[in-house]
């Protein structure tokens, strides 16, 4: 009896040791991507869109998933509207990228469990925006493939960092 008490416990030292190593790998909230900032990721993925020839929806949201910037391309699908928002939303909310949700789903078991997040888009597409290492908010994209919006997304993060 005594053994199984020590083994639960030192089982849940484990766990909170780890889940806090965990924690500090977390980005943490910096300030509110600027409306300048928004315009400059959003013009790097409309770039990239038109260099695959895939009309995007194209949404940055601040750290809170509210609208900051928003483009919509010739003849995007109007439901990507709503679907770039929300992955923009999701990546922001939860701070890490949609394709971490998607993997996780993919992978079946726990990861089903992403089902029952509110608010969590898991689809590839939403990524969060940084700047000196803290999220300013996050870029959502949505028209192509899930790979393709990946792509997009990307290039909007990085015409972000880019001096």
């Amino acid at each position: 009896m005594r053994t199984k008490l020590l083994s639960s416990l030192f089982a849940a030292a484990a766990i909170l040791c780890f889940s806090s190593a965990a924690q500090a790998q977390v980005p943490q909230y910096g300030a509110n991507v600027t409306a300048e900032q928004a315009r400059k990721a959003v013009v790097g993925a409309a770039a990239e869109a038109k260099k695959i020839n895939v009309p995007m929806a194209i949404t940055v949201v601040n750290t809170a998933g509210m609208l900051v910037s928003f483009e919509l391309m010739d003849n995007t699908q109007y439901g990507s509207i709503a679907v770039s928002n929300d992955k923009a939303s999701s990546a922001a909310l939860y701070r890490r990228p949609t394709k971490a949700f998607q993997d996780a789903l993919a992978g079946g078991g726990a990861g089903l469990r992403i089902l029952t997040l509110r608010g969590a888009n898991a689809v590839e597409g939403g990524i969060p925006l940084m700047m000196d290492g803290k999220i300013i908010g996050a870029i959502g994209i949505s028209g192509g493939s899930a790979e393709q919006d990946g792509v997009v997304a990307k290039a909007g993060q990085d015409a972000l960092a880019a001096k």
